[in-house]
């Protein structure tokens, strides 16, 4: 790790544990504004956007950091309504302390985004103190980065109906700084949240609309046709509202039980002629046949929509035990048309602790490098790890789209896994069963439950 890096992750570690002595004394759920709404207004005082210096606001004054505040909600409209005001009802020695330290940090490395870097270590460090909770605003970096390497999005409008903290845009941001982003997000305080993180990174955030809302029951960007399209959607959300007559469905209406692909199709209908989309969904959108599911499956590859399919390795995500994968869409498959790249990456991944997986800069490397030569000249199949398929092969399949199927198995050296490594990795994939399990339960329960209504 270079110097500049360790210093200032040395840094961002102090100013989390002096942010840990606040959290008594501010309420749960706005904790998280709360303390990135600090960083934000740090990077605002340092661009000279305030009207007020940092040195004025170290006494930790919360009537100050409110006003503060609403001077730039009043300065910026796309922010309106957006920046955290409880500063004055905290305890004001632990904010003095707070706002100190974030005042005296020497920052190393002043050619990088030191600030916005430091609102995503943040942002990391909440969903690993919030586990399932931070499933509604937060995707582990690695397979954002994924999604971004495979698409590469270096033009137009890159969209998100589902933003969250705005990581998709972010990522997408590094690869062509211009893009223009769209978005929406359900959750009051984590559209506050993307709003905050498109600003601290010099994006205009009027992109996520002066509100937040439902993009099934609401969408506010109704005429958006995206070049790119990046996505992690709940997985098997059941509490979503469908209207049965929306033009969207239109490869079949989505069962009430499971919005995997009512946001699939949404996705869809969002692209340009071009466009091409990276959406995370459970594994099971890639099998059920459950309340129509298969049918709607079976037509998005007869209409040569899925580009590729990726199964992802366990342990990726905090908020969830259930296996994952990418659907890759594309409106445009060129020299491809007619032929599903499979892509089974559960080999990959390294263990940080006990329970979480990272995708490495290799694997990520290997995985959308393996996409680009399919999408250009110089790809091989290679057996346990990628196969491209026709379309008449995976009908054939009765159009599941497991990676699993087409691209052969390499046998696992068993000897070679120690064994506390093999049992961790099969009660991983016994306990995603009982969930799975679970939730099919809950579906024909409920609609066994209907028909005796």
């Amino acid at each position: 790790m270079k110097a500049g890096v360790s210093r200032t992750r040395e840094i961002q570690e102090l100013l989390w544990r002096a942010a840990e002595k606040l959290r008594g004394s501010v309420d749960a759920g706005q904790y998280k504004e709360f303390i990135l709404g600090l960083v934000f207004l740090k990077h605002v005082s340092d661009m000279g956007a305030l009207g007020v210096r940092w040195a004025d606001l170290a006494g930790g004054d919360g009537a100050k950091l409110d006003a503060a505040m609403d001077s730039i909600m009043r300065d910026n409209p796309a922010l309106a309504g957006v920046l955290p005001k409880v500063f004055r009802s905290l305890d004001q020695g632990r904010l003095a302390e707070l706002v100190a330290l974030i005042g005296d940090a020497r920052f190393a490395g002043e050619k990088r985004d030191v600030l916005g870097e430091s609102y995503e270590y943040f942002l990391e460090r909440f969903a690993r103190a919030e586990g399932k909770r931070a499933g509604e605003f937060y995707t582990p970096a690695g397979v954002v980065r994924l999604l971004v390497e495979v698409l590469e999005p270096d033009r137009g409008v890159v969209y998100d109906p589902c933003c969250g903290s705005g990581g998709m845009f972010v990522q997408s941001a590094k690869v062509k700084p211009d893009l223009s982003v769209r978005g929406q997000e359900s959750n009051e305080r984590t559209w506050r949240l993307a709003k905050m993180n498109l600003a601290i990174h010099g994006m205009d955030p009027s992109g996520l609309g002066d509100r937040w809302g439902d993009t099934f029951a609401n969408d506010l960007h109704p005429g958006l046709r995206a070049d790119f399209i990046l996505a992690n959607p709940p997985f098997n959300q059941s509490d979503w509202q469908r209207d049965p007559h929306d033009p969207r469905w239109r490869f079949g209406v989505p069962p009430l039980s499971n919005a995997n692909f009512a946001w699939l199709q949404l996705i869809a209908a969002k692209l340009a002629g071009d466009g091409s989309a990276g959406v995370v969904l459970s594994n099971g959108s890639m099998s059920s046949r459950q309340m129509g599911e298969g049918t709607i499956r079976a037509a998005l590859v007869r209409a040569d929509l899925v580009a590729c399919m990726v199964a992802l390795p366990a342990n990726l995500f905090r908020t969830t035990a259930i296996p994952a994968c990418v659907w890759f869409l594309a409106r445009n498959k060129s020299a491809r048309r007619g032929q599903i790249l499979f892509v089974d990456a559960r080999g990959l991944g390294t263990m940080v602790d006990r329970t979480e997986r990272i995708l490495t800069t290799s694997d990520i490397a290997r995985i959308a490098g393996t996409y680009r030569a399919w999408r250009s000249d110089g790809y091989e199949d290679v057996p346990g790890f990628c196969f491209s398929a026709s379309v008449e092969e995976v009908a054939e399949q009765d159009y599941v789209l497991n990676p699993g199927r087409y691209v052969g198995t390499v046998a696992r050296d068993e000897e070679t896994e120690p064994v506390a490594d093999r049992i961790e990795r099969l009660t991983k994939e016994l306990y995603a069963q009982f969930e799975e399990s679970a939730r099919l339960e809950a579906m024909v329960r409920d609609q066994l439950g209907r028909l005796h209504d």
